[in-house]
């Protein structure tokens, strides 16, 4: 698969006329046209609902856009509770899922009636003491062992912290009832960014399952599957994208074989994507501002790991197109690096790249989850802006950069930092 950038060089030197880089930017259009295709994908059942994932990209400007799109936001910490509610996006179309919650995030999605996806039996107690038991609440599913697709290992669920065993949940759901639930939810997260079309449909049949005999050996009423996230984006040219509407057909064909002769037919399918959500469509933009020539060749840029951690925390893979030269021929060999005081600061690592000089722009793809959002301040580094390619062409500033002040502001400094911009 050919990786095409959203932006030209053209476009780009007017950007940089009014926001320098380094800068996250991501394309409305086609944000747009993805939630549109993910709802067409489960359009056979009208109760379908995707909680984007705010972790991602927890940038108010983009849940808006998500938000009139029909999206409502899957939350784990109270100040992405708080953001979704600034955004007016409150009630049931919030999911909080967390893990080692503090009381006051429980309190606060309580407070919001937002759907509470327990994920420990223990928490149970702990919340007894805090919030309002809800009609509609929902636990975490962890089936241990190894999760298996076409006789590959995925990921192994008995290693994850996350979520209650068979027996915790049936035990949870008792509980609950007898605090008043009425809805109950199932949800899991069994593998992390698989391309695989066969992974939701797979995933949905196992929770389809549990939800039957679930249902039968409680009595409870199950009224949604939350599939979670997991599916992923081609970072590498070489990969196949997942099919979105092949993962819909799949999941419907399941629902029809298991949920709908047990009579479960009115249970809705929750998802909470992130990364397929907004992935391809952001790219961080910086420029090359030093090279190095010693046993290899480095290309030196005004962005670091502090803008985007993910090459440098997972070894991950993120495509680079040198802007105005898209078509060269990339046969020059760099490291690609950033200026922080660390080895692992390196975007690339021997990669075959066109001839690159001082000046030149790269365009890193695939940074619209997991990107801005991961971002840290080590060496003191300042995080960058983000901006919003708009539908009509403009350019929206939708975060600006940091500044040393807002670095320093939560020192307790008096007097030292006057004159600090």
């Amino acid at each position: 698969m050919e990786k095409r950038p959203f932006l030209t060089l053209p476009q780009l030197q007017e950007i940089v006329k009014t926001y320098p880089t380094p800068f996250h930017i991501y394309d409305e259009q086609a944000i747009r046209e993805n939630a549109r295709r993910v709802k067409a994908a489960f359009a056979w059942d009208p109760r379908f609902k995707e909680y984007f994932a705010v972790k991602a990209t927890p940038n108010p400007r983009l849940l808006q856009i998500l938000h009139e799109e029909g999206f409502g936001c899957d939350c784990s910490s109270y100040p992405e509770l708080l953001l979704s509610k600034a955004c007016g996006i409150t009630g049931h179309e919030i999911m909080f899922s967390s893990n080692v919650t503090p009381a006051a995030d429980f309190k606060l999605a309580s407070d919001l009636d937002a759907i509470i996806n327990f994920d420990d039996i223990t928490h149970l107690a702990f919340y007894d003491k805090i919030g309002e038991w809800k009609e509609t609440m929902s636990c975490r599913f962890n089936p241990g062992g190894h999760f298996v697709l076409d006789n590959e290992i995925m990921d192994s669920p008995q290693q994850a912290k996350y979520g209650m065993t068979r027996e915790q949940l049936i035990q949870a759901f008792r509980y609950m009832q007898g605090k008043g639930v009425k809805h109950f939810g199932i949800h899991a997260f069994l593998a992390s960014n698989t391309v695989e079309n066969e992974y939701y449909p797979a995933l949905a049949r196992i929770l389809f399952e549990l939800a039957v005999e679930v249902q039968r050996e409680t009595g409870v009423h199950i009224a949604f599957i939350n599939l979670s996230g997991g599916v992923g984006i081609p970072y590498r040219p070489t990969q196949q994208p997942s099919d979105i509407m092949v993962i819909g057909e799949g999941v419907r064909r399941a629902y029809q074989e298991v949920l709908v002769p047990a009579g479960m037919d009115d249970v809705a399918i929750y998802t909470e994507m992130g990364r397929f959500i907004l992935g391809p469509y952001g790219a961080l933009v910086a420029q090359c501002i030093h090279q190095k020539h010693t046993y290899k060749e480095y290309v030196g840029l005004d962005a670091c790991a502090a803008d985007l951690m993910r090459p440098a925390m997972y070894g991950a893979y993120h495509h680079i197109t040198v802007l105005g030269k898209e078509d060269a021929l990339c046969d020059h060999v760099y490291d690609v690096t950033g200026g922080l005081c660390e080895n692992n600061d390196k975007f690339a690592i021997d990669r075959a790249l066109p001839e690159i000089a001082i000046g030149d722009y790269l365009y890193i793809h695939d940074t619209g989850a997991h990107g801005y959002s991961m971002g840290y301040n080590y060496n003191a580094k300042l995080r960058s802006a983000e901006l919003l390619l708009r539908t009509d062409g403009t350019v929206e500033q939708i975060r600006r950069a940091e500044t040393v002040k807002d670095y320093f502001s939560t020192l307790d400094c008096t007097g030292l930092l006057d004159g600090i911009e």
